[in-house]
């Protein structure tokens, strides 16, 4: 782990990393890190101040002028070289990602592998970067278009993908010539130290990458500052409409990335096997703590419902739940005791509500590892979609079964979610893919693919409360996010004098 200080009580202290230096927040406030698996504190993270978020401010608007300047192919260079580096050490990040997330290594590299792939997309930016050009566009008139860098940009990032989800934004954001302030979870804050570091060994000229520690008093603090001018975050629904409110009313570009309640439609004709491997890996991976989580299966009909809840049920109680350190695990822990506990009352609140618990994961103890944070793959059938399991996003390992009575029922159950992030449907008739495609309220939708996050030269973005803002993440759309069009009209008219035009040009 990136640390050179430690606590009185010889904790590892999480340091910032501003300007091509680390150094620890003079913050008295600080906060605990966790091995999710044990339950033990591993390290203390400082919370920096405003004043130290001004700094980092201060320090990227000196490096961003420079490097905006740069040639886009020069930067490209730099981006090239950081991928190598991301490659040799992707198995270092990933265990640090499952020491502080507690998520399964072969997870964690996934995670990683999947953010090395935006990064890949980011050396091509000079090419996205590319305007048009019209000659002649009137009498000895040409017109060029181009994309310029905004400057300063913030990225604000969740726990649960501790090296992927920056990765969304920073790579993209430095290739088109912007300098980055990322303000990762305070919770498993440490992949995004490692990544700074290979990013510097890249040749990052010092203040382009920051990386700032701390809670809401950060955030707000990144929020109100007139230096930034746009903001990426991804995080709970309810704080993503916080931080779109306020940093689009101190004028800056945010684009806010919400909560999730993704649904799985499956049909009559559907490979019933194919569809209870898919829900296993798309609702307990990540003990759950996916925004692209399958946390909803819908099947058509009655006898499908049956089938499908009896095809899960070995499935979920044969789960091999872990430590990272077990190679043979498939889920790990939640991130912390508040999320078992709130979890656990999910579950507790789904049996008052009256659904069925099919497996119940709240007994589940691992021996050696009574403290932590573990809860076991659980099962509700028979949910209605009045239940609070079905309209909360519970982040956890918790899968609910709604049954429909036709397509139509199924698709319209999508549609009134408050959430619009992602959706799948399962099945052998193309109709129904295609009709679900057309009318489906998300901005996402898997036909035979569960979790249909895009790749990279493609954009991720949910609908309603889903997504704040008017540009989804990464791909064209974060190109598009992190530079602003500006268009030229020139003349040359090689001593060509007409004399005043007083009404509105046009080429008639």
């Amino acid at each position: 782990m990136a640390v050179d200080q430690h606590t009185e009580a010889g904790l590892p202290l999480i340091e910032n990393a501003v300007g091509g230096k680390r150094s620890v927040s003079a913050s008295a406030r600080r906060g605990p890190v966790f091995n999710p698996a044990t339950g033990e504190q591993i390290a203390e993270v400082a919370f920096s101040s405003r004043a130290e978020i001004d700094q980092a401010v201060e320090v990227a608007a000196a490096a961003a002028i420079e490097w905006g300047m740069m040639p886009p192919a020069r930067r490209a260079r730099v981006m090239f070289e950081f991928r190598q580096l991301l490659e040799e050490n992707a198995d270092a990040i990933a265990a640090e990602i499952s020491r502080q997330h507690g998520k399964t290594h072969a997870d964690a590299l996934g995670e990683v592998t999947r953010g090395i792939e935006i990064v890949e997309y980011a050396c091509g930016v000079p090419a996205l970067l590319n305007g048009e050009f019209t000659r002649n566009a009137g009498p000895a008139i040409d017109t060029f278009s181009q994309r310029q860098p905004l400057g300063v940009v913030a990225g604000i990032t969740p726990f649960n993908f501790p090296a992927m989800v920056p990765m969304w934004m920073y790579p993209i954001a430095i290739a088109c010539g912007n300098a980055f302030v990322l303000k990762p979870s305070e919770r498993d804050p440490s992949a995004s130290l490692v990544c700074w570091e290979l990013f510097r060994q890249a040749g990052l000229p010092a203040g382009v990458f920051n990386v700032v520690h701390g809670d809401k008093e950060a955030v707000d603090a990144i929020l109100d500052h007139p230096g930034i001018a746009a903001v990426s975050f991804v995080g709970s629904s309810l704080v993503a409409q916080h931080v779109y409110a306020r940093g689009t009313a101190a004028g800056k570009r945010v684009q806010a990335l919400g909560g999730a309640k993704n649904h799985m439609i499956v049909m009559e004709d559907a490979d019933l096997d194919q569809a209870a491997d898919a829900l296993m890996g798309a609702a307990y991976g990540s003990a759950g703590e996916r925004c692209m989580a399958v946390s909803v299966a819908v099947p058509v009909g009655e006898k499908v419902g049956d089938a499908l809840v009896a095809r899960l049920k070995p499935r979920i109680e044969a789960l091999k739940i872990g430590p990272a350190t077990d190679p043979n695990a498939e889920m790990g822990p939640l991130i912390t005791r508040e999320a078992k506990d709130r979890v656990i009352g999910y579950i507790d609140k789904g049996l008052e509500e009256g659904a069925e618990l099919v497996v119940d994961g709240r007994g589940f103890s691992l021996q050696g590892y009574e403290d932590g944070y573990f809860v076991g793959g659980t099962l509700f059938d028979r949910v209605t979609t009045g239940m609070s399991i079905y309209t909360d996003e519970i982040f956890g390992p918790v899968l609910s079964v709604v049954r429909a009575g036709e397509f139509a029922e199924a698709l319209e159950m999508v549609n009134n979610h408050a959430y619009g992030n992602g959706a799948a449907i399962f099945t052998r008739d193309g109709d129904a893919a295609r009709s679900f495609v057309d009318q489906v309220q998300a901005g996402m939708v898997g036909i035979n693919v569960p979790i249909p996050v895009p790749v990279a030269q493609h954009s991720f973005g949910g609908w309603k409360q889903s997504l704040f803002g008017d540009h989804a993440i990464y791909g064209p759309e974060g190109v598009h996010f992190y530079s602003r069009l500006k268009t030229t009209t020139s003349r040359w008219p090689a001593g060509i004098r007409q004399g005043a035009e007083y009404h509105f040009p046009s080429m008639k």
